[in-house]
């Protein structure tokens, strides 16, 4: 019985052990004490390291403190700034803007040139045979046949790590900066094209070539190997400022016509009609190599007077640039774009007669 009230006592005690004094410090001190969230060995973030400043020490320069001391850009590249070299035509002016001209996409104050809305052209007068001696003696003597096979076996391969995609945009102004990237630690640079531009590879070379100051010793189809030269110097590389962003594209006129010239009403929506209902001639993949497009409709347009082209799986804008460049190249007349289907006539021409 006593064991019992002891053990009653002991229970009674514990029960009021909460209400002493040395209980409530203790609940105090364990109320008041960090949570496991806040502990400097578990922080909820990475800590932040504070840096002692001497008074001796010199300023830190950043990469962009050392690009603004540099600014505005001046380049002596011989020809104007635009988005893409290859597929834009300087001749043909737009009817209107999708942005104020005064958005430079070089960025402002970045560049010593005006950006019109298309181009940023060079304000200094270039004279074209000082730019053909220098291209040339950078260039340097022709390579020979074993240098060349060389080379080509050197960056014949798919995987090969100084390569570059040219896509639906061409020859971009960018592109030119990443060739001369490469250039530093190579000789020679792999160019795989795709897409709209392989419709004329001739266009694809020139520009390249021409701006890039280098020579292509090698195509096979799509594929383009671009030699820097004997006498490039990577210390003396040109200038070229980067675009910051993509301009939006200007507004030019409607290439397809309600009327076709040449034809009435009647006539146009028959054409329409008899090449919607014709089988296609070629079917068009996206971002594929159209190297034999415009040879094919060349040879089909001497016999048919309307030939459609399958573009299905083609985005809606290179269907539009597909017909554009068959119009200059072939040439036709772009009839109808529609469901991702190309309708092109011959036009009334003495060579289809």
């Amino acid at each position: 019985m006593l064991k019992l009230l002891s053990w009653r006592r002991s229970a009674l005690q514990t029960l009021n052990f909460s209400n002493h004094p040395s209980r409530i410090c203790n609940s105090r001190f364990i109320k008041q004490s960090p949570s496991p969230s806040d502990d400097i060995y578990d922080p909820p973030f990475s800590p932040i390291t504070k840096t002692l400043k001497s008074k001796n020490a010199s300023p830190q320069i950043t990469l962009d403190s050392k690009k603004d001391q540099n600014l505005p850009f001046k380049s002596d590249l011989p020809f104007d700034f635009r988005y893409s070299y290859s597929e834009s035509n300087p001749s043909v002016e737009p009817i209107g803007f999708r942005e104020p001209p005064r958005f430079s996409p070089f960025g402002p104050g970045r560049l010593d040139r005006r950006w019109t809305g298309t181009s940023a052209p060079a304000e200094q007068l270039v004279d074209p045979e000082s730019v053909s001696e220098e291209r040339d003696s950078v260039l340097g003597d022709p390579l020979t046949e074993e240098e060349i096979e060389e080379l080509v076996e050197r960056y014949r391969h798919s995987d090969c790590a100084r390569q570059i995609n040219l896509g639906k945009g061409g020859v971009t102004h960018n592109m030119l900066d990443d060739i001369h990237n490469h250039w530093k630690r190579a000789e020679a640079v792999r160019i795989k094209c795709l897409g709209v531009p392989t419709l004329d590879m001739d266009n694809v070379c020139f520009h390249l070539e021409d701006k890039t100051g280098g020579k292509i010793i090698c195509q096979n189809i799509n594929i383009l190997l671009l030699y820097r030269g004997r006498n490039y110097d990577p210390k003396n590389r040109p200038t070229v400022p980067l675009m910051l962003w993509k301009p939006y594209a200007p507004i030019y006129p409607k290439l397809v016509k309600n009327v076709a010239d040449g034809l009435t009403f009647e006539e146009t929506k028959e054409m329409r009609n008899r090449g919607l209902n014709s089988p296609p001639l070629m079917k068009l993949t996206k971002n594929g190599v159209y190297v034999n497009v415009v040879g094919r409709v060349r040879e089909a347009l001497k016999i048919e007077e309307v030939v459609r082209l399958d573009c299905t799986h083609v985005e809606t804008s290179d269907c539009k640039k597909i017909g554009l460049k068959l119009r200059d190249l072939v040439p036709c007349v772009p009839i109808l774009f529609k469901n991702g289907q190309i309708i092109i006539w011959r036009g009334k021409k003495e060579e289809y007669s």
